[in-house]
C-alpha cells in the first residue's frame, strides 16, 4: 500500500483544523476565567512621576517599591545566559530556579552540569518547571539532576483528575542565587533563545539582572510555588541574607496568578496607563487587550498621550497574532502607532511610561497572563534605567514595519474574518 501525502495545502488545512478543534475542546471543557475585580476605568489626577503614584503602587500591588537596587537589562541570549550560568557556577548556599520552558539542547547541556556540580558541592538546588514547558527535557538529563541531589519539581502535571486546571500554567521566570543575586524577564531555557536574535528562528527577548534588597522579593515569589508544590517553607540566611544597597533604583517585584484575590498584573497596567501624561511605549509579544484595557488606552490618547506598540511580525502562535490584530481597530483609528518587528521572533514584555516608569517581566498583554497563568513582574521607577529602555525600544522600532491605518482598514474580508474568529478565543490564548 502506497503512502498518502497531504501536500503543503493539506497539511496547512489539517494544522488549522486541529488548532480549531483544540480551541473548541478548551472552550467546552475548561471553565471560562471569571471576571475579577476591576471593571471600571481608572482615573488619576497625577502622573507616574508624582509621589502619590509611588505611594499607591506599593499598596495596590501589595508589595513595596524599595530603593537601593541596581537593575541591568540583558538583551537576547548572548547577554542573558552567560551571567546566569556564571552565577550558578559560583553559588555557595542556594540556587532557586523557576521557568516555563526547560528543553533539552545546547543550552541544557551547559545548564544541567552546572546545576549538578553545585548540588554535589552541597549547594541547595531547587528547580520548579512547568510540566508542559518541561515536557521536552529528556529523561537522562532529569535523572542526572536528581542523581546529583537537585530537587526537580514539575508544576501542575497533566493528569486526568486535573483537567480543569490544564490551562493554569507556571509562566514565571526566576533565578535567585544565594539569596543575593536574581534574574527575571522573558527568556526560557531553550535553544531558540540562544544567539542575538540574528534570524527568524531565534527569539528577541529582554531579561533583567537584579541586585539589592529587591532580590528578596523575587526569592519570595519563587518560594510561593515551592510551597504550593512541596508544602515546605524555605527560610533563613541561605535564602534571605542581609542585603546591602547596590544602587539607587526603586524596584518592586510582585507575583500574580489565578489563586490570588486580585489580578495584580492587570491592575498595575491599568493604573500605569491611567497615570501616563506624556507617552506610553509597549513592547509585547502577545498584545491582546481586553475591552477595559482598550478603553484605558483610548482615555490616555484623549489626554494627549502618545502611544506606540511593537508587536511581532513573526510569532510562534499565528492565532495569537490574528487575535491581536482584531483588537487594534479603535486604537489605530485613534492614533495609536503599531509596529511589527521583522528580523526575528519577538518575545519582549515591557511597557515604558513617561520616561520614568517601566513594568516588565513575564506578563504578556493578554488575558492568559492577567488571569490564567502564574506570572511575576518587575517594576522600576528610575529615569536613567528608563532612558536605556527607551533606547532599546527605539532600536527595535527601527527594525520594525509600521502598520498604518490605511493598510489596516484595507485588509481583505477573509483576513478580517479570520482575525475576528481568533479573537473569539482570546480569553484562553
Amino acid at each position: 500500500m502506497g503512502r498518502y501525502s497531504l501536500g503543503k495545502g493539506g497539511k496547512r488545512i489539517l494544522k488549522w483544523t486541529l488548532a480549531v478543534l483544540g480551541l473548541f475542546l478548551l472552550v467546552v471543557f475548561v471553565p471560562r476565567p471569571a471576571e475579577k475585580s476591576i471593571r471600571k476605568l481608572v482615573e488619576t489626577s497625577y502622573s507616574v512621576s508624582d509621589p502619590a503614584f509611588r505611594n499607591s503602587i506599593s499598596q495596590l500591588a501589595q508589595i513595596p517599591l524599595i530603593g537601593g537596587n541596581r537593575v541591568t537589562a540583558l538583551l537576547n541570549g548572548d547577554q542573558i545566559f552567560p551571567p546566569q550560568l556564571e552565577a550558578i557556577r559560583r553559588a555557595q548556599k542556594s540556587i532557586c530556579l523557576e521557568n516555563f520552558i526547560f528543553r533539552s539542547g545546547k543550552l541544557s547541556a551547559q545548564l544541567v552540569p552546572a546545576l549538578c556540580d553545585r548540588a554535589r558541592a552541597g549547594v541547595q538546588v531547587r528547580l520548579v518547571m512547568d510540566s508542559m514547558g518541561a515536557s521536552k527535557l529528556e529523561q537522562p538529563e532529569i535523572a542526572q539532576l536528581e542523581a546529583a541531589g537537585v530537587q526537580f519539581i514539575k508544576y501542575n502535571r497533566t493528569e486526568w483528575h486535573k483537567l480543569l486546571r490544564v490551562n493554569h500554567r507556571d509562566h514565571r521566570k526566576i533565578l535567585v542565587v544565594d539569596g543575593e543575586l536574581a534574574f527575571t524577564g522573558g527568556a526560557c531555557f531553550a535553544d531558540e533563545w540562544l544567539g542575538n536574535a540574528e534570524n527568524e528562528k531565534v527569539w528577541r527577548d529582554t531579561h533583567f539582572k537584579v541586585e539589592g534588597p529587591a532580590v528578596a522579593q523575587l526569592q519570595g515569589i519563587f518560594i510561593d510555588n515551592w510551597i504550593q508544590t512541596q508544602r515546605e517553607i524555605l527560610h533563613g540566611p541561605n535564602y534571605f541574607p542581609e542585603l546591602s544597597p547596590r544602587g539607587s533604583t526603586l524596584v518592586q517585584c510582585f507575583k500574580t496568578g489565578p489563586k490570588d484575590s486580585v489580578e495584580t498584573a492587570r491592575l498595575v497596567y491599568l493604573y500605569s496607563i491611567a497615570a501616563a501624561r506624556q507617552n506610553i511605549r509597549i513592547s509585547h509579544s502577545y498584545f491582546v487587550p481586553d475591552d477595559l484595557m482598550i478603553e484605558q488606552l483610548l482615555a490616555a490618547v484623549r489626554r494627549g498621550v502618545k502611544i506606540e506598540v511593537i508587536t511581532p511580525g513573526i510569532i510562534d502562535a499565528n492565532v495569537v497574532r490574528r487575535a491581536s490584530r482584531a483588537r487594534w481597530d479603535k486604537l489605530i483609528q485613534a492614533g495609536v502607532e503599531f509596529y511589527e518587528y521583522q528580523p526575528s521572533l519577538f518575545h519582549c514584555k515591557v511597557m515604558i511610561v513617561d520616561d520614568v516608569w517601566v513594568t516588565a517581566g513575564t506578563v504578556n498583554f493578554d488575558n492568559r497572563s492577567f488571569r490564567l497563568n502564574d506570572e511575576n513582574s518587575i517594576n522600576v521607577w528610575d529615569k536613567e534605567f528608563t532612558a536605556a529602555q527607551i533606547k532599546t525600544f527605539d532600536d527595535d522600532k527601527a527594525k520594525s514595519r509600521r502598520i498604518k491605518v490605511e493598510e489596516y482598514k484595507a485588509r481583505p474580508w477573509y483576513v478580517k474574518g479570520a482575525e475576528q474568529f481568533a479573537s473569539f478565543f482570546r480569553a484562553w490564548l
